[in-house]
């Protein structure tokens, strides 16, 4: 097995890279931005307010994880089908991903508006930070629907092309939200001062704005794929579902595992204090901004790849494949970098008590080494063997990873040998480490390629 990793030399390939990259590296600079100004403005308040929006956030994040995990399966044939030029077949998948995040949207919104105060049990024994958290979840209880509806649309969007719709509306969402939230924070032009229900309700008024932006555009303006309300009606048939599911149910599931687990970190350290929680939501935030180009990258890669295999192009999809490996080394070297020169500057800007500092800081250090691998196994999960179509393969590495190591070895580290915060949270990130070695043989191996087509007639 060849493990020399090749570099395409065409620039017409990186013009397309970045078409898709720095759109959607922006977008996610922008959504970043506002949870930084959530967080900024919200820890003029106290560590109690700022673990309560953050602990709120990953249950959110739950959510948002299971709305990837359809957007996973369905970009997957978004992509090949219009390599292959079949704008019917796009369509169809739109329609499908849709019908298949309201159901989970309702589901999320009837456990958000029931049962607020039990979620915020599961994350937190602390009963300030509980309270905070139940104001939170109330007020952002309507937001599923919504934006689960605006993020699959955008996602999907650009694996036809049209990356900066994502970007766009997401630009205008930041500055509403941030005048929203200074509105209703700190209870500025005549709004009464609702301090984190203010947050939430910042948050609430610019998805749906957000809402309106996308799906104004993708039904009634855009003409590239030409979906409209009457191709969303019609029910995809049976043998599309049956094929979505072969392709999509291992991303489902396996997304879904790793948002169970994004969960089980979180109720981990939400066990280990509130003083624990604050400085993870400060680190996670610059981990966030750091990691946007990665995502960026992640992206690309699996739409591009896509739309090569769609297209039968195998041997041209393996030095994509390769190309963008190295594109995960170097970003991540970088990003690994910044956080280093940055992360004790941005902490400063905090309100904190000393012995926050000090976690903060410490945890800082961990994410350093994290993210460096976290860019490696992204581009190849998230983007290279996820477009290649290895669904299956890659459900197999986040259930051995995650399960068997790095929940298990945080839980034990964190809550029974009560090890310190920065420990703990290389043990539960370190499938990071394991998945970015193993996907690598999986890459050179070329055996993550599937077509679509084969695939459907493989019954």
């Amino acid at each position: 097995m060849q493990m020399k990793a090749r570099i395409i030399k065409d620039k017409e390939f990186y013009r397309s890279v970045l078409a898709i990259m720095l759109p959607v590296a922006a977008q996610q600079a922008v959504n970043v931005g506002v949870n930084m100004m959530d967080t900024v403005m919200l820890g003029s308040f106290g560590e109690v307010q700022l673990s309560a929006s953050s602990l709120a956030n990953q249950y959110y994040s739950f959510f948002t994880i299971l709305c990837m995990g359809i957007i996973g399966g369905s970009s997957v044939l978004a992509a090949q089908y219009w390599g292959a030029g079949d704008k019917k077949k796009v369509r169809e998948t739109f329609s499908m991903a849709l019908r298949l995040t309201l159901a989970v949207a309702l589901f999320f919104m009837f456990l958000t508006l029931f049962f607020s105060r039990q979620i915020m049990r599961i994350y937190t024994p602390e009963t300030a930070v509980i309270e905070q958290g139940v104001r939170y979840l109330k007020i952002t209880t309507f937001i599923f629907v919504m934006h689960g509806l605006s993020l699959v649309a955008a996602q999907l969007m650009r694996s036809v092309g049209q990356a900066k719709l994502g970007m766009v509306s997401s630009l205008i969402a930041f500055f509403v939200n941030v005048a929203a939230n200074y509105t209703f924070i700190f209870g500025k032009f005549g709004a009464p001062q609702m301090e984190i229900a203010g947050a939430a309700l910042g948050t609430l008024i610019a998805r749906a704005v957000e809402f309106l932006v996308i799906f104004g555009y993708l039904l009634f303006v855009d003409k590239k794929l030409g979906l409209r309300i009457k191709h969303l009606l019609r029910s995809p048939s049976k043998l599309f579902y049956r094929n979505y599911f072969r392709l999509g149910a291992p991303v489902l599931v396996s997304d879904s595992l790793l948002g169970l687990g994004s969960t089980l970190v979180s109720v981990i350290l939400g066990n280990m204090g509130a003083a624990v929680v604050a400085s993870n939501a400060i680190c996670q935030v610059l981990d966030r901004l750091f990691t946007v180009v990665i995502q960026g990258v992640s992206s690309a890669s699996g739409i591009i790849i896509g739309n090569t295999i769609g297209r039968g192009e195998k041997e041209y999809a393996m030095e994509e494949a390769e190309t963008f490996y190295l594109f995960g080394i170097f970003f991540g070297a970088i990003s690994a970098v910044l956080l280093l020169i940055v992360g004790p500057i941005t902490i400063s800007f905090y309100n904190l008590q000393a012995d926050t500092v000090v976690i903060a800081r410490q945890l800082m250090n961990a994410y350093v080494v994290i993210v460096f691998f976290q860019a490696i196994q992204s581009v190849m999960t998230k983007g290279v063997l996820r477009g290649g179509g290895d669904t299956r393969f890659l459900m197999k590495a986040d259930i051995l990873f995650m399960w068997l190591v790095s929940v298990p070895l945080g839980a034990l580290g964190g809550l029974v040998l009560h090890w310190p915060a920065w420990l703990t949270m290389i043990c539960l990130r370190i499938d990071f480490i394991i998945k970015s070695i193993w996907c690598i043989f999986r890459l050179f191996s070329g055996k993550w390629i599937h077509e679509v087509e084969r695939m459907e007639t493989a019954d």
